[in-house]
């Protein structure tokens, strides 16, 4: 029992800061809490749920979630960072530095500052539609047809460098002599990658798909900054609806609950990716 002494002050930690909001969050998802106009709160079991899953918005919200969660993400991070990480290990060290300090220079920033560069990017009288204008290519209004897309790129801009890092750490990881050895039996640069480097790096990978789908889940600032969830709801992700319901029309009970959804989600992806590792170790 003293062993676990030293324990003590982190466990209170997680109870106050984390356990507590969650505990907080169940309760106020069952109420019809309101910020204005309801003189009381009273308890309403699965009404919120049951208006959420009828509720044509917040269906559209789950959807827009997934495909930015997948697309930026499980997609475009992973792939990119892995990408980056491969061709940096075999690249000249000033090369090496000026790119990763580039790449990580991105996702340093700030969550709203990183927003508010990629609104200057890809609005119509932005840096991207210049560029466009420059080659003779057709502009495009990016944050009017294609917000998702828009946001997806911004995201994949922004968190690359922490799967390219997690990648760099492990490849330094992967025994030299069977990359010779693959060499010497005609194994060509794909070959070694798929064969040998990918399988030896697989716990990296499904850990690295669990950080990265967690923080996506949960990007708000970066969205809002761009388009808050517009035009109409076209890139209305789940945290950008939870804080329209709950702060914009004041139905803290609703967006609480949506709340709850948004963290099932995740706990729900946590599961998958960790039945994965257990696999992969097995």
């Amino acid at each position: 029992m003293l062993r676990g002494l030293p324990l003590l002050p982190s466990a209170v930690l997680l109870a106050v800061f984390l356990a507590g909001p969650i505990a907080y969050c169940v309760y106020y998802a069952f109420t019809n809490m309101q910020l204005t106009g309801a003189a009381s709160t009273d308890f309403v079991g699965l009404d919120n749920f049951t208006r959420a899953f009828d509720d044509p918005n917040f269906v559209n919200a789950v959807v827009l979630t997934l495909v930015f969660v997948v697309g930026s993400a499980v997609i475009g991070q992973n792939t990119l960072g892995l990408a980056l990480a491969v061709l940096l290990q075999k690249a000249a060290k000033p090369v090496r530095s000026l790119a990763s300090t580039v790449v990580i220079a991105a996702w340093v920033l700030p969550e709203i500052v990183a927003g508010y560069l990629m609104y200057a990017f890809f609005f119509q009288q932005g840096s991207l539609n210049a560029l466009l204008s420059a080659l003779h290519l057709p502009e495009q209004n990016w944050l009017y047809t294609m917000p998702i897309l828009a946001t997806c790129l911004a995201n994949v801009w922004r968190g690359t460098a922490f799967s390219m890092m997690v990648y760099s750490a492990a490849l330094n990881d992967v025994p030299q002599e069977l990359v010779e050895a693959a060499e010497m039996d005609g194994a060509n640069a794909w070959q070694r990658l798929w064969r040998v480097t990918l399988p030896v790096i697989r716990g990296s990978i499904m850990t690295n798909l669990m950080l990265i789908t967690l923080q996506t889940l949960s990007v708000f600032g970066l969205i809002y900054a761009m388009t808050r969830g517009g035009p109409g709801n076209k890139s209305q992700t789940l945290p950008i609806f939870m804080y329209q319901q709950a702060f914009q029309n004041s139905l803290i009970g609703y967006g609480t609950a949506i709340a709850l959804v948004l963290l099932v989600v995740g706990a729900l992806f946590s599961v998958v990716y960790i039945r994965m590792l257990k696999l992969e170790k097995d």
